[in-house]
């Protein structure tokens, strides 16, 4: 195998490559004064003057690119022991900031539970692979029998409450978001605030959020095995659920946010599926809802992008799967490649951006180890 690389007259040659490239973020370049593609792509290191800030994102990504943005332009104290507030420089009055997203629904804080997980008493991986085994016809129907057994069984009080004996994989998510779709989304991050941190004091697990935390890296399992209709429908339901609960954020950063609503710096827009995005070289504008609002600076901070194999940043093996039929590299259990077959058995791929098709939940430092050992043992064996 050769690698050539920038600089370099003659490739080196190696047995055996990992490709662990991990995240992959637009390049710096693209960002302007008016416009970043990312969070990583200069912003930290740029000056943004007070005026209009629309961030695309509710996420923590987007959370961090507004504490990026509002430290230049004041400071958070805190007060009363534990209260806190953000002071706004002088100059700095224009600040406005707007964190969009489709629903709007900010993310809750980390709640505590025990680590390591217990182990799932319904939804069991022998269960699982039983419904995987029946074949793909029905299968997320199926193991959404299990995820609602094991939810009711867990919690039957928020199970009852929810009318989760009438749901099924389809209608369940909507439920799920009801509560804090219908409240002010302030007014709920400031209760979810309140109630984790009470509970962390107790040291007090809330069933039915720690079931769906250990449920989701056992769905995750179906992914693969899925057809087309229940893998749309699986990204579209089921998937949201467990994202928004692994991916409750710092209370830190609640609080963070709450102090900038109190300031009147920042604000959430809820988009719906129906808006539009127009850039231009001075500013950005979204029109959603019959509303125009034009931003001075624009910042994306979506999450990674699933990756395919016509985004690899290696252009012979790019070039090699594409003609191999590999729309998706396709991997073994260890994540080296089974194409092209000059490739077959010689090219590890770890990159996370790439796994996610069949691994909807993979990220951290957990999940890199495992896979790094993985591959490990294929290379030594």
């Amino acid at each position: 195998m050769k690698l050539w690389a920038d600089g370099m007259k003659a490739a080196q040659e190696f047995d055996f490559a990992v490709i662990a490239t991990g995240h992959v973020w637009p390049d710096a370049e693209l960002a302007t004064q008016h416009y970043f593609p990312s969070p990583w792509s200069g912003l930290l290191q740029a000056k943004v003057p007070a005026g209009k800030i629309g961030i695309m994102g509710t996420s923590l990504s987007a959370i961090d690119a507004a504490m990026a943005v509002v430290v230049q332009h004041g400071v958070f104290v805190t007060y009363d022991e534990d209260k806190l507030r953000f002071d706004r420089a002088a100059d700095s009055h224009a600040l406005s900031i707007t964190l969009m997203s489709r629903s709007g629904i900010l993310p809750e804080a980390d709640f505590y539970c025990p680590i390591p997980y217990e182990p799932l008493a319904v939804a069991t991986p022998q269960a699982i692979a039983v419904e995987i085994a029946a074949g793909s016809p029905g299968l997320l129907d199926r193991i959404a029998t299990l995820v609602f057994q094991e939810l009711t069984l867990a919690d039957p009080i928020w199970s009852q409450r929810l009318l989760l004996n009438t749901l099924d994989v389809d209608s369940f998510p909507e439920a799920y978001f009801k509560d804090r779709a219908r409240y002010n989304v302030f007014r709920w991050a400031h209760y979810n605030l309140t109630q984790v941190e009470r509970h962390r004091k107790k040291q007090r697990t809330v069933p039915w959020r720690y079931t769906i935390l250990r449920l989701h890296e056992a769905v995750q399992e179906i992914v693969p095995h899925l057809d087309a209709g229940d893998r749309q429908r699986f990204m579209n339901g089921l998937c949201k659920v467990f994202i928004d609960n692994y991916a409750a954020i710092p209370p830190e950063s609640i609080r963070r946010l709450l102090a900038l609503r109190d300031a009147g710096v920042i604000e959430i827009l809820a988009l719906g599926h129906n808006y539009k995005l127009d850039m231009h070289k001075q500013h950005t504008v979204i029109c959603s809802a019959g509303k125009r609002i034009v931003f001075d600076v624009f910042i994306d901070a979506r999450g990674q992008r699933l990756l395919q194999s016509q985004d690899l940043p290696f252009p012979k093996l790019r070039r090699q799967l594409m003609v191999a039929g590999e729309e998706r590299p396709a991997l073994g259990e260890d994540y080296i490649l089974l194409k092209p077959d000059n490739a077959r058995g010689r090219i590890a791929l770890a990159a996370l951006p790439y796994l996610m098709y069949k691994q909807p939940f993979v990220q951290g430092i957990t999940v890199s180890a495992q896979i790094g050992a993985a591959i490990a043992a294929a290379v030594i064996d």
